[in-house]
């Protein structure tokens, strides 16, 4: 390959993240479209052949071999095929070579052409590469600085491109200053003519779960897990966790020595309320840690409704629903299950019968820890 030229090549590939074949395509259709302009006719099937080696090039009117030709420019018949291949065939291909002779150049509304083609191309090749990396990325964190703010609405810098965060997907109460840094969820990339609209959140709860990805080792190599998310962005989250290892406490390395971890978590979220429950495969105590802080003394349930009726102490009562139905609100999303909560008196409850969908809970033994911001 000619060591200019190449070189040239591999500045643009790297600058432009593109292919070198794909950009050896691109000069090839922009060389086409310029022997269209000064040689062809419009809507000549043109087809060039670069040679990177010498810089030299082949061209052809490439025609496909039908029954009965309805357009001359890119079609021909069986007996017009056969004078250019004698053993041409319906379906097939015919190249004409038509290169111009040795000293022919293009003019300059042709070289102009083939410029805006190549350039085209080359933004079109630039949004592709875009849309792939920036697709692969759904439902998951990035960092950005914050650009400007249109309205309601926030335009993210992510570096190559812009996302956007919406009303919608913004924290309740949050505010955005332009030239500061934040971390928000791809939620969904689409292909525009203009180039990836990507599409932030910062009320998903998915972000909850990238922070945690980030800040607790434990999760990232797949010790502990989080099973499942509830969260009311800017208020109040739930969050379930398991360890698939003995030994390890999954709340406890969600929290952190001294609550390090979950802290660092709150102060990204502008300091939402965190509860870190322990999973269980036991429904009836998975729906008694989900209502932490509050002291569970039975839980029933009806597996036919996935509807369950939890039993608390009067003291009890305000906690487990929480302000305006948040906690048990939050509870019921975690769980997948409809919680109706009644009071009950001491008495009753210890008269209490277990069943196979009944079950007494000693509160003291439920594994919950609330994280809420220093103060």
């Amino acid at each position: 390959m000619n060591s200019e030229f190449e070189q040239a090549l591999n500045q643009i590939a790297e600058e432009k993240d593109i292919n070198k074949d794909e950009l050896l395509k691109m000069i090839e259709v922009s060389l086409a479209a310029a022997f269209r302009k000064d040689y062809g006719k419009k809507d000549q099937n043109i087809v060039v052949e670069f040679n990177p080696e010498t810089l030299g090039t082949k061209v052809y009117d490439v025609k496909k071999v039908v029954e009965e030709v309805l357009d001359p420019m890119k079609e021909m018949s069986l007996a017009d095929a056969k004078t250019h291949k004698k053993n041409a065939k319906l379906e097939d291909e015919i190249r004409m070579d038509i290169t111009p002779k040795t000293g022919a150049k293009f003019g300059r509304i042709a070289a102009q052409t083939a410029k805006q083609v190549i350039v085209q191309k080359i933004r079109e090749a630039e949004r592709g590469v875009l849309f792939t990396d920036y697709k692969a990325k759904e439902r998951q964190l990035v960092s950005g600085m914050i650009q400007r703010v249109e309205g309601d609405t926030v335009l993210v810098d992510l570096g190559k491109t812009t996302g956007v965060l919406f009303p919608s997907e913004q924290i309740k109460g949050e505010k955005y200053t332009i030239g500061s840094r934040i971390k928000a969820l791809i939620l969904h990339v689409e292909p525009t003519a203009k180039g990836p609209k990507i599409t932030l959140s910062r009320s998903h709860p998915d972000v909850v779960r990238r922070l945690f990805e980030l800040e607790v080792p434990e999760i990232s190599n797949g010790i502990v897990e989080i099973k499942a998310v509830a969260r009311e962005a800017g208020s109040r989250t739930k969050i379930a966790v398991w360890s698939s290892q003995d030994g390890v406490d999954p709340i406890g390395a969600c929290v952190g020595q001294r609550g390090s971890r979950v802290q660092v978590v709150i102060a990204e979220l502008s300091g939402e309320k965190i509860d870190i429950i322990a999973w269980s495969e036991d429904t009836v105590k998975f729906i008694a840690n989900a209502l932490s802080p509050a002291k569970i003394l039975n839980v029933t349930l009806n597996d036919e409704v996935k509807e369950s009726k939890v039993g608390v102490l009067e003291d009890q009562l305000s906690l487990a629903i929480g302000k305006a139905g948040q906690n048990v609100r939050l509870a019921a999303r975690l769980t997948g299950w409809k919680i109706d909560i009644a009071e009950e008196k001491i008495a009753a409850a210890s008269e209490a019968v277990p069943e196979a969908a009944h079950e007494e809970l000693n509160p003291e033994t439920l594994p919950t820890t609330e994280a809420t911001p220093k103060e």
